[in-house]
């Protein structure tokens, strides 16, 4: 579909499955390497990262422990700036190496108090993995380890993404195209 609608909102598709699958596969390579050895523990970031989350993991095709976590600062289409820990990390995290898998970094907030918090905790290295990264966005001094594709401001959804809980489901990205 080059277009879909969500609410009352209009949107064009923006990357195509086979752009994201191949972004997958490149930062699934880095991090094979960059881990080795290390009995890393991959943390999805619900409820965006699930289908990032689960590609990554069969790209990588280890033995890896993989969980998740879920943070909100999200309304609609904007960021209220507050972090809420929905589900924390469940799983031991002390002097293990962590891989936070997220869908998106746009002002950065979130991942850098998800990331403080989980040091703060005991983990010997948070890494950062996102599938797509909006420099123009970031707002905070954060740089993810990994970025599959970096993309405009555009607000998008499909792969994982939504807008007020909805669109998640598609294979490709759309942006708005209307505001």
């Amino acid at each position: 579909m080059d277009r879909i609608r969500l609410k009352d909102k209009e949107f064009a598709r923006f990357i195509p499955e086979e752009e994201i699958k191949a972004a997958i596969a490149r930062v699934a390579e880095c991090i094979r390497a960059d881990v080795k050895g290390t009995n890393p523990l991959f943390v999805g970031i619900l409820n965006g990262a699930f289908m990032f989350t689960a590609e990554l993991m069969r790209q990588l095709d280890e033995p890896y422990e993989v969980t998740f976590a879920r943070y909100s600062s999200y309304k609609g289409t904007c960021t209220t700036g507050v972090v809420r820990e929905l589900m924390p990390v469940q799983a031991d995290i002390k002097g293990r190496t962590l891989v936070l898998v997220e869908d998106i970094i746009d002002t950065g907030f979130t991942m850098r108090y998800v990331m403080d918090k989980l040091r703060k905790e005991g983990a010997a290295d948070v890494r950062l993995a996102t599938l797509l990264f909006k420099p123009a966005s970031l707002k905070c001094d954060l740089k993810p380890d990994y970025v599959g594709i970096r993309i405009p401001s555009d607000f998008i959804v499909g792969y994982g993404l939504d807008y007020d809980g909805m669109g998640r489901g598609y294979r490709d990205i759309y942006k708005v195209i209307d505001n």
